[in-house]
């Protein structure tokens, strides 16, 4: 968003006399998110933004309003227990050092006006050990993770805060090359230099967690212990490496939390859907450094816009892999709302290469409409939420995420269909405390988030413009041409403790091997020629090749000790895999039964999962 508006507010925020609370982000890890998501479905509070994450202003307002009287029948002992244990988490700490929390406090006043400041500094780490056993191969591995942070943060004036978040740790998360993959396909051959064929290195995902739960915490490149200076700029911890995290953000809000504008590098979700399940922008995205702003003139109607710096994945060396991966992000979203009962999110959206392009950062405009304007560059989406809810009851939602499609009578099968939908419920359950059983079913198409390199006039080299941004995407965690089924119960059976119980089933084109299926991976590229007539750019779920089916169990849990600023977290359960493949060659552009095959390049396994760990003076 937009460079204007962040400048207007940098400019104003010392003039605006607010309450003196606190503007910055509360991190999309905290278990708060799923507290709120509960007390919303429940009734307990008002309609919540779909602009995540919250300030803790919102969060402790959102908190207060749980526990005020007329509530009091609806929440349990153990209920209002863990929400004033969170309030106590936001209360603003005594002056001074606290040694034993990590922490140190301190503030005063300026100027004739006495414009407060207030100046906070904490420490804290985690170590986390994970593990993995392959009966069927005879494999066991073990990784590690230890990091140590040191955050700054505060208040300027009263309505704008600031927070600085740095993180070093030593890390190793071992994963498998699978083989090469064809972007386009194998025997394609392009009309110029924008359209060629390449072949790339497939990699697993890291073999001691979970499938598609892995978030890499480290910036840019790591630096292995035995090349400490990084010579090589490697781009993944299979050894046991060292990376840094930079977070940090500038933050204001006005008019009573009615705007709320943000300078920052951070996780993020938009959309009135739970956390964790968004298409267009979802928490699982890298983060990255983006101005943005929210305006809610009134309780049915909130507009946001954001506008942000991608980053490249280190696949090929710090320089090779940069060149391609020069691109700005930009995104609006109205949402509308209906009491307690309707949500619905419209999205417009832009990945492009950077350059200074008004049209993208100006926040009342349409992207999709601005590229019409200035020339057919850049990659557009558009998406939508609808939530319908009883408050007491739980909420069911449907959301779509279209990158490319063409109306017709078989579109469906058409692999420029590029499209992502999902359907969910989302039920509270009278147990315990914050109890929610959630349901789902997404589908991501052949080629969703993808998107062909193209020339433009701002850059000399072929650019990638996909909806991704460092190795990942930015919507949805699953990869194209893949879907799943969901069932996931989270809960907090004791004060201090929460527990999540899931049942994934994921189906996924092979990316990898002589079954490969064209549209499977982040890296594919559409043949742009005859996309509507060509018998080949036709796509049929799991019978045009090769596809992995993965059944996930998984159980987690994470324990704050009573009276002491240490948690105990920890995660285990089982993921059995198999393939199935297809009578005849891949991507013909024909239908054909598929059946269980396993076979030393497809093999069925059962891997069963653990992890530890802690973390101090959080």
């Amino acid at each position: 968003m937009r460079q204007a508006l962040f400048v207007a507010f940098l400019a104003a925020f010392l003039s605006v006399p607010l309450a003196a609370q606190t503007r910055a982000a509360v991190a999309m890890d905290d278990h708060v998110y799923r507290i709120l998501e509960s007390a919303q479905a429940r009734g307990l509070i008002a309609p919540m933004s779909g602009v995540r994450p919250y300030t803790r202003a919102v969060v402790e307002r959102a908190i207060r309003e749980m526990l005020l009287p007329g509530n009091s029948g609806r929440l349990s002992a153990l209920e209002r227990r863990v929400l004033e244990d969170r309030l106590a988490d936001l209360r603003r700490p005594e002056p001074g050092l606290d040694l034993r929390r990590g922490i140190f406090f301190a503030e005063s006043a300026m100027g004739r006006a006495e414009t407060p400041l207030s100046f906070f500094l904490d420490l804290s780490a985690d170590f986390q050990a994970s593990a993995s056993l392959v009966p069927e191969l005879g494999e066991t591995s073990v990784d590690m993770e230890g990091w140590l942070r040191i955050n700054f943060s505060g208040d300027i004036g009263r309505n704008v805060s600031y927070g600085l978040y740095n993180e070093a740790g030593l890390i190793r998360a071992q994963r498998r090359s699978l083989g090469l993959y064809n972007t386009y396909y194998e025997g394609f051959s392009g009309w110029d230099e924008r359209f060629e064929n390449r072949l790339i290195r497939i990699y697993g995902g890291p073999i001691t967690h979970f499938p598609f739960s892995y978030e890499k915490r480290w910036d840019g490149s790591i630096f292995p212990l035995d090349d400490p200076a990084n010579s090589s700029f490697s781009g993944w911890p299979n050894e046991y490496s060292i990376g840094y995290g930079l977070h940090a953000e500038i933050a204001a809000s006005f008019l009573d939390d009615a705007l709320i504008l943000r300078m920052g590098r951070m996780r993020r979700e938009w959309g009135s859907t739970p956390v964790g399940t968004g298409l267009m922008y979802n928490a699982a995205a890298r983060p990255f450094l983006a101005a943005e702003a929210e305006f809610s003139p009134f309780s049915w109607i909130t507009f946001s816009s954001i506008t942000g710096i991608l980053e490249y994945e280190n696949r090929e060396g710090i320089r090779d892999s940069a060149l391609a991966f020069q691109n700005a992000f930009s995104m609006i979203m109205l949402q509308l709302r209906l009491g307690n009962y309707l949500f619905l999110d419209l999205f417009d959206a832009a990945i492009w290469p950077k350059r200074f392009e008004f049209g993208y950062m100006f926040p009342l405009t349409s992207n999709l409409l601005t590229q019409n304007n200035i020339g057919y560059f850049d990659n557009m989406a558009i998406g939508m939420n609808l939530v319908a809810q009883y408050p007491g009851l739980g909420n069911v939602w449907a959301s779509l995420f279209v990158d490319e499609m063409a109306p017709q009578k078989d579109m469906w099968n058409l692999s420029r269909t590029m499209i992502a939908y999902q359907g969910g419920l989302n039920f509270p359950l009278p147990l315990w405390a914050f109890t929610n059983l959630r349901l789902s079913y997404t589908k991501i198409n052949p080629f969703a988030y993808t998107h062909t390199r193209n020339t433009n006039p701002w850059n000399n080299g072929i650019m990638h413009t996909g909806w991704q941004h460092n190795g990942a995407a930015l919507g949805h965690y699953l990869p194209p041409n893949s879907d799943e089924f969901m069932a996931q119960l989270r809960t907090m059976p004791a004060r201090g403790l929460t527990t999540t119980f899931q049942y994934q089933l994921i189906r996924r084109g092979a990316n990898f091997g002589s079954g490969a299926v064209m549209g499977s991976d982040l890296f594919s590229e559409l043949d742009p020629a005859s996309r509507s007539e060509n018998p080949r750019l036709r796509r049929y779920f799991l019978r045009d090749g090769t596809y992995q089916w993965m059944h996930i169990a998984r159980l987690n849990a994470e324990w704050s000790l009573p009276g002491l600023p240490i948690a105990i977290f920890g995660e285990a359960g089982a993921v059995f895999s198999r393939f199935t493949g297809i009578d005849g060659p891949s991507n013909s552009g024909e239908p054909r039964p598929f059946s269980r095959i396993d076979t030393p390049e497809y093999p069925t396994t059962t891997t069963v999962l653990f992890k530890l760990g802690i973390t101090v003076l959080r």
